[in-house]
């Protein structure tokens, strides 16, 4: 009579037992650019520190991932760098040579290789625009998906007035709302309280754009920098030969900067070659300095080129970024993640239009929408100076930016508090 009881007693036992053991999740992360890569290595990095017994997979869209490179986890398909840069939806006539190099093949290898995934169980995760969450849609698996192009402030363009009641089409929603989509992430949170006026549930957990910007020397001490002189930042994007394009502008805007000392530090991307943009330079006019800067500094980046120009003083680097960004008053800038974190940490942008594939006119004007007045757009090197000096001169309107880049990209630890929200998607919490 007592057997029931107890067997019944030890099969409860035995499934709180099994339900504690939770499966491994198996997550992949599928990111489509130079800078989603970056948002979604941060976020990798805190998903292999919250849950460290899970196991994780990568799979870059475009080019060849190298944020990814320092995280241990394995490329479901290695990357492929193409012509474009990924941004032929700025430039159709990048496709043809996309085309050429292979896009056709890639993405069909990429979409087969997720669909295998997701044969064999796993998750994933889909950070970028409508391209990834196709592919997790079309896979077939559980998927969530972290918005980190679409943003409700684009909508207000220069007039103020909203042109849609969402930035995201009615078929990106349909994807988004389906029952495998586990969870959407938006990159802030005017955008989220959009979609929830729409019946799309959806979360805001800040924007990892902001993490990892904590400077690790202190350039104003080493510096010395009188206050009297200006202290600007050069941000000519990530990718050569554009790169080098903006560069000849941004160069030009400095010319048109002699009526203030300047000193400037150029915060170039690792995968440039920086040799490229010093001869530029030398063509300009700079000579090169035969003093380095403080040790620390030095030490810091080994190949750092100091280098000088009337009244102008200017620093190459590729290993000083999060300093140069804290330590300038102002940017001039021609990119598209960096511009958006000096916004981020309550400085302002003055923008030139280049020539694409990135940043043309197009990506420029819808930049001034995302960031508002953070960020000036000029429509000739020479009209950058004055307007940065206008702006630097009025306490008032510096204080009102301050506010609009936290309003705008939120405060750091967006990554940790996004990690932590796709395990609870995935119930792998």
């Amino acid at each position: 009579m007592l057997s029931q009881p107890i067997d019944e007693g030890r099969e409860r036992i035995r499934l709180t037992m099994v339900l504690a053991q939770k499966p491994a999740l198996n997550l992949l992360l599928v990111s489509n650019g130079h800078g989603e890569d970056q948002i979604a290595a941060k976020v990798l990095r805190c998903l292999q520190q919250l849950a460290p017994e899970h196991h994780y997979a990568v799979l870059p869209l475009v080019g060849e991932g190298r944020a990814y490179r320092a995280l241990d986890a394995p490329f479901l398909l290695d990357g492929q760098s193409l012509p474009s840069g990924g941004f032929i939806y700025m430039d159709s006539r990048q496709l043809w040579r996309d085309l050429k190099s292979g896009l056709g093949s890639l993405t069909l290898r990429q979409f087969q290789s997720i669909q295998g995934w997701a044969r064999d169980g796993g998750k994933v995760a889909a950070l970028g625009d409508i391209v990834p969450l196709l592919m997790a849609w079309g896979s077939g698996a559980d998927y969530a998906f972290v918005g980190t192009a679409k943003s409700d402030y684009y909508l207000r363009g220069e007039s103020g007035f909203w042109r849609r009641a969402s930035d995201y089409y009615p078929w990106e929603r349909w994807l988004l709302s389906r029952p495998r989509c586990r969870g959407v992430l938006v990159r802030d949170s005017l955008t989220c309280k959009g979609l929830e006026r729409l019946g799309l549930s959806n979360d805001y957990a800040g924007n990892p754009m902001m993490d990892g910007l904590e400077p690790r020397i202190n350039l104003e001490t080493l510096l010395e920098i009188s206050p009297a002189v200006l202290k600007l930042v050069l941000l000519p994007g990530s990718r050569a030969p554009e790169a080098h394009e903006n560069w000849r502008l941004i160069l030009k805007a400095l010319a048109g900067l002699t009526s203030r000392p300047v000193a400037a530090l150029a915060a170039l991307a690792p995968g440039l070659a920086l040799e490229s943009f010093l001869d530029l330079a030398l063509e300009d006019g700079w000579r090169l300095e035969s003093q380095l800067p403080p040790g620390e500094l030095a030490r810091l980046d080994p190949q750092i080129k100091p280098l000088r120009k009337l009244n102008q003083s200017l620093i190459l680097t590729q290993g000083a970024y999060p300093e140069a960004l804290h330590w300038a008053d102002a940017a001039l800038a021609m990119a598209g993640t960096a511009t958006e974190q000096v916004v981020g940490l309550g400085k302002p942008a003055v923008t030139l239009v280049g020539a694409g594939p990135q940043f043309n006119e197009s990506f420029a004007r819808r930049q001034t929408f995302l960031l508002g007045e953070s960020v000036i757009l000029v429509s000739a090197p020479e009209e950058a100076g004055p307007a940065l000096l206008k702006i630097l001169a009025d306490p008032r309107q510096l204080g009102i930016l301050a506010a609009n880049g936290l309003a705008r990209l939120g405060p750091p630890g967006g990554a940790e508090r996004i990690a932590g929200k796709l395990l609870g998607y995935f119930g792998a919490e």
